[in-house]
């Protein structure tokens, strides 16, 4: 079990190991009224990866507060929806990095509006220039370490959508929050999960759903000249709160914009 905070009635306490160490990890869940954009998929995640972490978590419980925070919040929010965070944390108390056995978890649960949904006409984007490190242990995780993706961010002007960050070989890896994914001549392209610093829930539903149609799914490194080569027929950039972003230009070179993939994910038929 865990204990629970809610982020309206003062948040968590000031001994909480996730706010010293970053000793925990997240999920933002679109809710439309008082069902969950993927939800399953968000619970599994957390589950799984507070595991990897060895924080001990039970999905019943998280969706126990689910249910909990949609009847809380939901009155508070109207049209498209809004957005449901767990922030679990592997709890108070201590000094140092060390934790002290038989810790008890601390889940915050927070709500907020909906962001501003994206072009479908495609969006502009810019290479970053903050490098990503992903160690090989965290890989995936959507831990509380986030600090090259907060310098990433701050990159962004009021022209641009994202910035794609590169691993150290130069690679494209991510955006500060989405995935990617490459439409070429023989199919698909996506950087493994190994090498994200976020495996997101969208990324691995869409990747299911294209191998279902029958169609080609390459996971492998992503280079500049991909994108910007003559085979590059659409990038794509995929979050489970704003869907399938196509790509319009990125650092100013044009791109084509395929809209064809928004039409497999509609939020609406994936609410729990």
């Amino acid at each position: 079990m865990f204990r629970l905070f809610w982020a309206d009635d003062g948040g968590l306490p000031a001994n909480d190991r996730g706010l010293a160490y970053g000793d925990g990890l997240f999920e933002t869940i679109r809710m439309v009224e008082q069902k969950g954009v993927l939800l399953s998929r968000h619970l599994e995640r957390m589950v799984r990866d507070a595991g990897r972490l060895g924080i001990e978590v039970s999905r019943r419980d998280l969706a126990n507060v689910c249910v909990q925070a949609a009847q809380r919040f939901a009155g508070r929010f109207r049209g498209e929806g809004w957005i449901l965070k767990l922030t679990l944390t592997r709890g108070s108390g201590g000094r140092g990095y060390r934790p002290a056995p038989g810790m008890e978890p601390n889940l915050l649960v927070s709500a907020s509006p909906l962001p501003p949904m994206p072009d479908i006409a495609g969006e502009a984007v810019d290479f970053s220039k903050v490098p990503l490190s992903v160690n090989p242990v965290l890989a995936g995780i959507k831990s509380l370490n986030r600090i090259e993706q907060v310098l990433a961010a701050a990159e962004l002007g009021p022209s641009l959508f994202e910035v794609i960050m590169a691993d150290h070989g130069g690679n494209l890896v991510e955006g500060t929050r989405t995935n990617l994914l490459l439409r070429q001549s023989d199919g698909w392209v996506t950087p493994p999960a190994s090498s994200l610093a976020v495996a997101g829930v969208l990324r691995q539903w869409v990747l299911e759903r294209l191998r279902q149609q029958g169609e080609r799914v390459s996971e492998r490194p992503v280079a500049v000249d991909d994108v910007l080569g003559p085979d590059c027929h659409g990038l794509f950039l995929l979050n489970s709160v704003l869907g399938f972003v196509p790509v319009r230009t990125i650092a100013g070179h044009d791109l084509p914009v395929d809209g064809g993939l928004a039409t497999i994910f509609n939020p609406l038929e994936t609410l729990e």
